[in-house]
């Protein structure tokens, strides 16, 4: 199933849908699931990485609030959208700069998503 069909399919969206938002939506999802798989491959590394596991965390529980309420589509809170999608950016960055300092491929994974997320937030933001 498409996230960006059911968010077409909204009676106040009209099969308007704002694409990139709806990729947003899509990636901030995508990303929350990744994050918190690095984080707990990163609980299993031999090596301390409290950090990265607290950055993963973060970045998987903003990402989930953030597609979460960028799916509503009924009335309009756009303050509240857009600094969701501006945190959403913030916690990516900071995720994506700390896995990229790991050298396995569960952190480059997720520093990859965190990049694409991040990218489609902040045009999703600029757009509304």
């Amino acid at each position: 199933m498409s996230i960006q069909k059911m968010i077409a399919e909204h009676p106040d969206v009209a099969g308007h849908l704002n694409e990139t938002l709806g990729q947003a939506v899509r990636h901030a999802m995508y990303c929350a699931a990744i994050c918190n798989s690095c984080a707990d491959a990163c609980a299993a590394e031999e090596d301390d990485r409290g950090e990265c596991i607290r950055l993963c965390s973060d970045c998987s529980d903003i990402c989930t609030a953030t597609h979460r309420v960028a799916s509503r589509r009924t009335g309009s809170n756009e303050a509240v959208l857009r600094a969701m999608l501006e945190l959403c950016v913030q916690a990516c960055e900071t995720c994506a700069e700390m896995c990229a300092r790991h050298d396995d491929d569960h952190c480059r994974r997720c520093a990859e998503m965190c990049r694409e997320c991040a990218s489609d937030c902040r045009k999703a933001a600029q757009n509304l």
